[in-house]
């Protein structure tokens, strides 16, 4: 088979950020929210170069060692040919280091652009390749589900590690809340503090609850507070993130279904139009306290203007 053709056009593709575990829901569930990242790519003659602005400009990599250059060139691997130069220009908006999903994004949009920029590339990797390299790379396909497919994600692996996903329609009604702390909580961190085992009790515990979860989300959304309550892993990390555990308290003892976002340590709240404006109040001025849409559509190679 010959090698693939490049398009000579540039070509943009958006992800969302995302929220991991929603609790119970531990290296599983996936959500994904209105706020994006956008990479542009081009492919040149020769050479390699990247721009980025917003999170990270002053510390990310302008080289092969950027996220989504790597994830770039794994996906053109797969796709069958590296292409003499690339153009990268990246606009960063979700938070780096706070559990949204941002190593996902950047591994996402490129695996997304390195098939929008191949000629054929859709057929050559379909989403189930894409959902499978992207969660290679990550090591877990919970946050790269959510981000690849958009809306309330369930992921798990198969015989050969082999990652699968479906989407599900959140509830119209489910307004997310995320509240951002200014420090960063590096994943490695926060995983290093998880336990080998834990109790059958509290095990037993979060596979009802998020069972529970599934339903709430998705149909009824007056359950997300009994749905969300977790035993695996948010009291182990508390150690590395005292300032959200004490805001999830606060915020559950308010009624409001609130928890780690990811690893953290940004707190994501799941409400309703009624008290979405009062959580957001419950936020001190160390907080960037947001209220974000949901996201149904998932990663997406869009027009370069608009």
């Amino acid at each position: 088979m010959p090698a693939p053709a490049f398009r000579a056009a540039a070509t943009r593709v958006r992800v969302p950020a995302t929220s991991a575990n929603l609790g119970p829901g531990f290296d599983a569930f996936g959500l994904a929210l209105g706020l994006y990242d956008d990479v542009v790519v081009r492919v040149a003659d020769s050479g390699l170069h990247v721009d980025i602005a917003g999170e990270g400009a002053d510390t990310l990599a302008r080289d092969e060692r950027h996220l989504v250059v790597r994830s770039m060139r794994a996906a053109f691997d797969r796709l069958g040919a590296q292409p003499r130069g690339l153009e990268v220009v990246c606009a960063n908006r979700i938070p780096h280091g706070r559990g949204l999903g941002s190593s996902s994004a950047a591994i996402v949009a490129g695996i997304t652009a390195a098939r929008a920029v191949t000629v054929g590339g859709p057929e050559l990797m379909d989403d189930a390749a894409v959902l499978a390299l992207a969660s290679e790379i990550e090591g877990h396909p919970d946050n790269v589900a959510a981000c690849i497919l958009g809306g309330f994600t369930i992921a798990w692996t198969e015989a050969g590690d082999e990652a699968r996903a479906i989407t599900l329609a959140p509830s119209p009604d489910v307004v997310p809340l995320v509240f951002v702390p200014a420090n960063p909580v590096l994943t490695e961190v926060a995983r290093g503090l998880l336990p080998a085992t834990v109790p059958h009790a509290d095990a037993a515990a979060n596979v009802g609850r998020a069972a529970l979860l599934v339903e709430a989300v998705t149909n009824r959304p007056e359950l997300l507070l009994p749905a969300t309550e977790d035993r695996l892993h948010q009291d182990y990390r508390t150690p590395a993130m005292p300032e959200s555990a004490v805001l999830v308290a606060v915020l559950r003892s308010q009624g409001v279904a609130a928890v780690i976002s990811g690893a953290g340590p940004t707190v994501l709240a799941l409400t309703d139009e009624a008290t979405a404006e009062k959580a957001l109040a419950e936020a001190g001025p160390e907080w960037a306290a947001h209220r974000l849409a949901l996201d149904l559509e998932g990663a997406c190679v869009l027009p370069l203007s608009g």
